[in-house]
């Protein structure tokens, strides 16, 4: 298929080179809307050695183009700026080449095999609306991956091993009564986040009662009170691997992973791999070792050992503890290794909150220091924490958006304004149930993926499902609206094989203008891993029609070749929106 950027580009550059002997640095951008126009050539670059005006000179260079390339129709000229159009041939053909190529927007393969890291929850309790973010954000940006032609492998680490899971074992041993998931009716993760809630409050009670009885100050306090105290021994004893705490850990751990499954499923998002940090946080111990053999790090008194990275602008960094116990910080360099030999990756990514921001640099840079060069190919996608109009969750005190009440909102909302907007009209209950599951989640998806990663964010259940504006449900129903227009055309017989027989309309070479840019959104949103990109152009290109069908009727247009041409046109337009959605992890509906 043409790619129209570097045919513009070859125009032009040949078009120079004949003029002026030269091409260097000539500029190529589409040309604003408020101009006539497709492509606008900037030709400052070029005045040395045509020893003319900017006009005069882009005037010549226009006349050359237009002279020698039968695909440009005209040119005109605005202060030193050449303004390209297009003649509507050349977008036909485009038109043709979109129809016939099956997997469009979709890259070759590159060879290159990426990782990529998300979710990473830990087992102490449900996932919440910032593990929402992270799942779909991680999920989208591998999808795009893949279709850029990379061997893209999704995987979790789950963070299984810790003080803060033992306070959820500790708080159902001593208030739990023995309740599981079955004798609850609860789901596993929940059960075990309710325990880490009561642990909080009856840790606080603990740290108030010293402060009073015993006018200590706080942090003593909290130090000293009997049920962290009680955690703290709980957590020495799984490192033993005390057989009952051990059994007691794994039966947890095993609801929450039933409660997780529910989850992600309901999601949307899967795994290719998922990693157990109690298997991993031993893994980089041995460079750790191999570090200090080779004077990278070096050991205090203490026998803890670390990293003096003060002349790269950062602190000393701690490796290992004196009692040899290892940190986030050796896990994840092992991990790191062991992933890139074993999957000989070329890129890893890491999906993760931009509190981590430094934890992640000085990743990059203790691996650099060790001699490992691919650590450049480690990249730390960073988000924002997305808020809610009332503020800031705590999961400790039990505020935070459960994720599983928030889809189960989010569709229940779905179906409360799609009933009151007749959108499920005439749809059987089954029909009506699934409709609102799509629209439901693909509002929670595109409210959240539409955003910047780095963005923190505001998120309003409501807004997001509105099916006017910026939304999921708006491009769902446009995808739905063209669907309806197919249905009809194939039940009613109308053919389409002579849609090339029509003069393109203004708004229709615009309409094919817009889906020609997706293979190059779809390369920039990979290059840049930003699903926003995506959702962006998904909605650009949804408003567009929207426009186009308000103007131009289609199943009602009499001449049968115009007839043609605007079924294929709107048939693309829901393919290209389909492609796009499921790239954000969207399902767009057949009917509304």
């Amino acid at each position: 298929m043409v790619n129209i950027e570097e045919f513009i580009s070859s125009v032009v550059c040949r078009a120079a080179q004949e003029l002026y002997a030269t091409s260097d640095n000539i500029q190529i951008q589409k040309t604003r809307k408020e101009f006539e126009g497709d492509y606008t050539v900037v030709v400052f670059p070029l005045l040395r050695a045509s020893k003319r005006s900017p006009e005069a000179t882009a005037t010549e260079l226009g006349e050359k183009i237009v002279a020698s390339t039968p695909e440009i129709k005209s040119f005109n000229v605005i202060k030193g700026f050449l303004n390209l159009s297009v003649d509507a041939s050349f977008w036909a053909a485009r038109f043709r080449e979109i129809i016939a190529t099956e997997e469009y927007g979709m890259a070759p393969k590159s060879g290159r095999t990426i990782m990529i890291e998300y979710s990473s929850p830990n087992t102490n309790k449900p996932l919440h609306l910032g593990h929402i973010r992270n799942n779909l954000l991680g999920y989208s940006v591998a999808t795009i991956l893949k279709a850029n032609g990379h061997n893209v492998i999704k995987v979790n680490l789950v963070n299984d091993r810790g003080i803060h899971i033992c306070k959820s074992m500790l708080a159902w041993q001593l208030y739990g009564g023995g309740e599981t998931p079955e004798s609850s009716g609860m789901k596993g993760d929940h059960l075990v986040g309710k325990y880490y809630v009561e642990f909080d409050k009856h840790y606080k009670q603990e740290v108030k009662a010293l402060m009073e009885e015993q006018g200590i100050s706080e942090d003593e306090a909290k130090k000293q009170a009997p049920i962290m105290l009680q955690a703290q021994e709980m957590l020495r004893k799984w490192e033993a691997k005390d057989e009952a705490v051990y059994t007691l850990w794994e039966t947890m751990n095993g609801w929450v992973y039933e409660g997780f499954d529910v989850t992600y499923k309901a999601l949307g998002v899967d795994f290719d791999k998922v990693y157990y940090e109690s298997q991993t946080y031993l893994l980089g111990k041995s460079l750790v070792e191999d570090g200090l053999k080779k004077g990278v790090f070096f050991r205090k008194e203490d026998n803890s050992v670390w990293i003096d990275l003060e002349a790269d602008g950062l602190d000393q960094k701690l490796l290992l503890r004196g009692d040899g116990t290892s940190v986030y910080m050796t896990q994840d360099l092992g991990t790191a290794l062991s992933r890139f030999e074993e999957n000989k990756l070329d890129d890893m990514i890491y999906v993760v909150g931009n509190e981590q921001n430094y934890h992640f640099q000085v990743l990059k840079l203790v691996l650099k220091k060790l001699g490992y060069e691919w650590s450049d190919n480690i990249f730390h996608l960073s988000y924002g924490m997305v808020e809610l109009p009332e503020g800031k969750m705590k999961s400790r005190e039990g505020t935070v958006v459960d994720a599983d009440d928030l889809i189960a909102d989010m569709v229940g909302t779905a179906r409360e304004m799609s009933d009151e907007l007749g959108k499920l009209d005439g749809c059987s209950e089954e029909e009506a149930a699934a409709i609102s599951e799509m629209v439901g989640l693909g509002a929670l998806k595109y409210f959240i993926l539409k955003v910047d990663p780095k963005k923190t964010m505001l998120f309003d259940p409501r807004e997001s499902i509105d099916f006017n504006g910026n939304t999921g449900p708006f491009i769902q129903y446009t995808h739905a609206r063209i669907r309806s227009i197919m249905r009809k055309a194939e039940e009613a017989g109308i053919a389409t094989d002579n849609y090339a027989e029509a003069t393109l309309l203004p708004e229709e070479v615009e309409l094919i203008k817009s889906l020609t840019e997706y293979p190059a959104v779809v390369r920039t949103a990979g290059e840049q891993f930003a699903p926003s990109v995506i959702a962006a152009y998904a909605y650009e290109l949804a408003k567009q029609f929207n426009g186009y069908y308000h103007d131009h009727s289609i199943l009602k247009e009499e001449r049968t070749e115009v007839r043609a041409l605007r079924l294929r046109l709107a048939a693309e337009v829901a393919r290209v929106i389909r492609s796009a959605m499921s790239l954000l992890g969207i399902n767009v509906p057949e009917r509304m």
